[in-house]
This record gives structure tokens, C-alpha cells and sequence, in this order.
């Protein structure tokens, strides 16, 4: 656990310290309802190619190393999972596995798709920006409960009494 803040700090800190050196000349206006760098990037005046690509390669190194050790830990499971003796043992098993991958990539899939929209999407309409923001900080602790209750049998079979209602 140690190692994880530690890392997540050193890691961050060389740009957060960056900008409070910058010489901000444009509007203080952020199109977001939170702080983010990007953001605080496109309001410098000042040379910010460092910041810009440091946080690019950042985000690809974080999500490339998490991507990795994710694979491996599932190898792990799987296999620890696959040699269960009992078929209803293996299946609930793996139907808890299929629920943390949803979760993991409900919190990753919209971290990329913010981090390409500020990256190559610059032509793009503000909305587009702020809509990525807000589907970033608000999917992921949306959807969480969302897919580890759906693997609750009373939900599922609630849900499909209700959409088979539906059409």
C-alpha cells in the first residue's frame, strides 16, 4: 500500500510543482467543474512542453504498468479459480471475476477517452470536453454498484422481469 501512494506521489509531484511556476496570462476559466491539468495547461503563457508530454507519458506508462500487473493478477485468479473441484464454486468465482474487470475498465475507459479528447480532440466543441470531465469523475462510483449488484440473482431476475416488460 506504501508503495502504491509512494508512487502515485513521485510520480505526480514534478508536474504539480511545475505549475506554480508558470506565468498565467489567459482567462481563469476552467472548462471543467473540477481542476484538471490539461486545463491549467491551456491558461499558461509559459513554456509547458514539459508538463505536456511528462503527463502524456505518464498516463501511458501508468496505464500500460496497471495493464500488465492487472493481466497477471487474473492469470493468478483464473488459474486458482479453474482448479476448484466444484462447477457451481467455479462459475460464482468467475462471476465475481467478470464484475472486477467491468469495474476495473469502467474506471479506466473513461481516463483514456478524456486523455485523447484533451490530446487530439482541440477542434472539438467545449461540450465535448466537459462532458468527457463529468463522465470521468461521475461513471465510475455511478456504475460500481451498479455491476456488483447485478450479479445478485433477486436484481438479475428483477431486471429481466422488467425489460421483458419494457418490450
Amino acid at each position: 500500500m506504501v508503495a502504491i501512494l509512494m508512487r502515485a506521489a513521485l510520480s505526480i509531484l514534478p508536474v504539480i510543482i511545475r505549475l506554480k511556476f508558470f506565468h498565467y496570462c489567459r482567462p481563469h476559466i476552467l472548462s471543467h467543474s473540477f481542476c484538471l491539468h490539461q486545463d491549467l495547461l491551456r491558461l499558461a503563457c509559459s513554456d509547458i512542453r514539459f508538463n505536456s508530454l511528462y503527463a502524456l507519458a505518464l498516463v501511458i506508462c501508468t496505464l500500460l504498468l496497471d495493464a500488465v500487473l492487472i493481466l497477471i493478477s487474473y492469470v493468478f485468479i483464473l488459474h486458482t479459480v479453474l482448479a476448484i473441484a466444484s462447477h457451481k464454486e467455479r462459475l460464482k468465482s468467475l462471476q465475481t471475476c467478470v464484475s472486477h474487470i467491468c469495474a476495473v475498465l469502467v474506471f479506466y475507459i473513461p481516463i483514456i477517452g478524456l486523455t485523447m479528447v484533451h490530446r487530439f480532440g482541440k477542434h472539438l466543441s467545449p461540450s465535448v470536453h466537459v462532458l468527457m470531465g463529468n463522465i470521468y469523475i461521475l461513471f465510475p462510483p455511478l456504475m460500481n454498484p451498479i455491476i456488483y449488484s447485478v450479479k445478485t440473482q433477486q436484481i438479475r431476475s428483477r431486471m429481466k422481469k422488467w425489460c421483458s416488460l419494457k418490450m
